[in-house]
């Protein structure tokens, strides 16, 4: 018996002791964790600190409404930031409705397979892929391939590949959270499988579907490497008619003056950072509201 005793002392030392050793080690963790998500915020807001300073001088109406020009005191946004408008709307015209109506036919008509399966590897392996690729497949395809050239158009679709796995990712998982009894009680209605996706589970999903494509959308609007491989021109100093028209963006406009040897591009620069910044809070604001207004009418 004291044998048997000392042994269960022992061991209620020994778990006592793991217990105490786990507890310092999660809270270790904890701080660990703590202190790479206040670094990383120190670090963003220092950034965002340096281009207000630099660039919050060059932010008037002349700014916005002025063509790019060699004299920085002349030079402005005009013909990127319209640009850049033409573009999220090609955009968002061309990968929405691919993107959704993919995840839709992926998990509400196909048939769970293999090929099914590789399809949506695929997919999220894209969504992966540097967008320096899609860059190159662009150049090969819309502007050599289909001849059409450094367009809007070819920026459009080049730039909807490069989105549309997340938008089919996001917009999935939307739909897969939808309760199935929502299904069961749209078809014991009479309702069918179209009937039901459109009626019933693309409302109910409305919301994260929408997460997603602001997502989607707010890393398009961002991105450099695409639209300098398909040839998106640096200097414009017209405004774009159509889709066919050559275009520049806010983000080519931006790395062609930090490009620039003189410290007032760099200023300039930061101002166009600011616009941008301000272009993506407006769109992301504007879909907040929307989301939450839908999510009223579903409750």
């Amino acid at each position: 018996m004291p044998n048997s005793e000392n042994t269960n002392l022992k061991k209620t030392g020994l778990y006592k002791d793991n217990i105490q050793t786990r507890r310092r080690i999660a809270a270790l963790f904890q701080y660990f964790c703590a202190l790479v998500t206040w670094t990383g915020v120190f670090l963003l807001a220092l950034l965002l600190y340096q281009v207000s300073v630099d660039g919050i001088q060059w932010l008037d109406m002349q700014f916005l409404s002025s063509f790019p020009s060699r004299f920085p005191y002349k030079a402005g946004i005009k013909s990127a930031l319209v640009g850049t408008f033409w573009l999220i709307t090609l955009i968002a015209i061309i990968s929405i409705p691919v993107g959704v109506a993919t995840a839709l036919y992926l998990h509400e008509f196909s048939r769970k397979g293999r090929i099914h399966k590789l399809i949506q590897l695929n997919i999220s392996n894209l969504a992966g892929v540097p967008s320096i690729v899609y860059g190159i497949i662009g150049l090969t395809i819309f502007v050599r391939g289909l001849a059409l050239e450094r367009s809007l158009i070819s920026g459009a679709l080049t730039m909807s590949l490069l989105i549309l796995p997340v938008i089919i990712i996001a917009s999935r998982e939307a739909i897969q959270a939808v309760p199935m009894s929502t299904r069961h009680a749209a078809f014991a209605l009479g309702a069918t499988r179209w009937q039901t996706a459109w009626a019933h589970v693309l409302p109910t999903a409305f919301p994260g579907i929408l997460t997603g494509v602001i997502l989607a959308l707010s890393r398009a609007i961002g991105e450099t490497a695409p639209l300098i491989m398909i040839g998106a021109l640096t200097y414009v100093a017209f405004l774009p008619e159509g889709p066919m028209d050559s275009f520049t963006a806010l983000p080519i406009q931006i790395f062609n003056w930090v490009s620039r040897p003189q410290e007032e591009f760099h200023e300039l620069a930061a101002g166009a950072i600011i616009v941008l910044l301000a272009v993506l809070l407006i769109m992301n604001a504007t879909a907040i509201y929307i989301r939450h207004k839908t999510e009223q009418k579903l409750k």
